[in-house]
């Protein structure tokens, strides 16, 4: 299984100061020095944390994937089809919130998000939707005609913490066991991610349908103590511990 590892909050770190400290790129080396397979970051409206010169030099460097998560907007797909990534998820995004708070709202956007997806398309771009873990909007994100899906953890992450044990197996674990086998059935290309630590991604890393693990705010949280290089070798290893 694929980790891609999320360095917004390097970026958080610096914006504290303004200054040009953590270094965005010296992060993602090291991220990919420790066994992450791909950089995401997630290029904000308001550019609280990540900003478009950082995505613009993570491109230039040419040594790792680079996904980069956006709102549907026409500034963010003239952006990304300008920049080139490797991959592009669209997301949801509010202003006011602390962290992406679910998945896209398929039924409402669907018709926003063909468009987008087909003008990404014609710039050779791949393109996920995070979604919540639900079987009704797959086919929905068929019809938008992604190539991949990331599937929002979230409610898992938080039933885990409830429980207070590993062994547990809540209903949002099955959920998105059920819907990462019919979204691999479909043809998508599985994606998972959103609050996953240290502690939880064992459950999530057994699931075989899913190909690829976004992971962000716990492994810089953890980078802080014992570097970057180490705090993702050692998530690495608790998704190898499945």
């Amino acid at each position: 299984m694929n980790l891609g590892v999320n360095i917004d909050h390097v970026a958080t770190l610096r914006e504290a100061r303004k200054e040009q400290v953590p270094n965005i790129l010296q992060a993602a080396d090291l991220a990919y020095a420790g066994g992450a397979t791909s950089i995401t970051v997630h290029l904000r409206e308001d550019r609280r944390h990540i900003q478009d010169e950082d995505v613009i030099q993570l491109r230039k460097s040419k040594k790792f994937k680079l996904n980069l998560e956006m709102a549907a907007t026409a500034f963010m797909i003239k952006f990304a089809t300008r920049i080139g990534p490797d991959q592009v998820t669209l997301v949801p995004e509010k202003r006011q919130e602390l962290t992406t708070e679910g998945g896209l709202h398929l039924r409402k956007l669907w018709k926003r998000l063909r468009q987008s997806v087909q003008t990404l398309h014609r710039a050779k771009l791949k393109v996920s939707l995070f979604i919540n873990p639900e079987l009704e909007i797959l086919p929905i994100a068929k019809q938008i005609q992604a190539d991949a899906v990331e599937l929002h953890t979230g409610l898992y992450s938080l039933s885990f913490k409830q429980e207070h044990k590993q062994g547990s197996t809540p209903h949002a674990l099955n959920q998105i066991k059920i819907c990462a086998l019919l979204a691999y059935q479909m043809g998508f290309q599985v994606n998972a991610g959103h609050g996953l630590t240290y502690q939880n991604v064992g459950q999530v890393a057994r699931i075989a349908e899913i190909q690829e693990l976004n992971i962000g705010h716990d492994i810089v949280a953890r980078a802080v103590l014992v570097g970057m290089k180490q705090a993702v070798h050692e998530m690495v290893q608790e998704i190898r511990r499945k």
